[in-house]
Formats: structure tokens, sequence, C-alpha cells
């Protein structure tokens, strides 16, 4: 895989982490709402390299404990891609630097 592979990926990663915080939010947000669906976001991956996530309603009731917890995971996954983002920029700035050299 190529560095721009490595922060494309990386990227898609922190989007799809980003709209499941967006759904948990949305859920917190309307948890005392008469007849609202709680939301779920389902992560797939994409043949080109990365993760697309869909948003979806479900028949389940908000719980703040399950809200907490896929909050908690949606904020290490999100980390974690920024890490990789972040070397592989590292790598890209090391590549220029030496073709500079």
């Amino acid at each position: 895989m190529s560095i721009s592979g490595i922060t494309n990926t990386a990227l898609s990663g922190m989007r799809a982490q980003t709209t499941r915080i967006g759904a948990i939010a949305n859920n917190v947000a309307n948890s005392g709402t008469s007849g609202y669906a709680r939301l779920n976001t389902s992560l797939t991956s994409v043949a080109s390299g990365g993760v697309q996530a869909t948003v979806s309603p479900t028949a389940s009731d908000v719980d703040p404990a399950t809200e907490l917890t896929d909050l908690l995971q949606a904020e290490q996954s999100y980390k974690a891609n920024a890490a990789v983002f972040e070397t592989g920029a590292d790598m890209w700035e090391m590549l220029m630097s030496i073709k500079r050299d």
C-alpha cells in the first residue's frame, strides 16, 4: 500500500467514527423523546481501502450504558486512525526531505 493509501484509509476511518459519534450524540440527546428510534452505525469495508459508515434506525430503545460503551469504542478507533494518519504524514515528510537532498 502506498503512503497516500495509508493516509486515505486512516481518513476514512476517522470520518466513519465521526459519523458514529454523531449518531451516538443524537441517541443521547433524544433519549427522552417519545417515539424516537435509536440510531445504529454499521461499518463496512470499501474495496478501494478504508471503511464506510451507514446510520440506520433500530427498534431498540436508547440505553445510556450502551451509548457510553459505543462512544468509548468510537473514541479509541478515532485515535488509532489519527495515529496511523500522523505516521503516514511523517513518512511522506521524510520521503520529501530525502528527495530534496
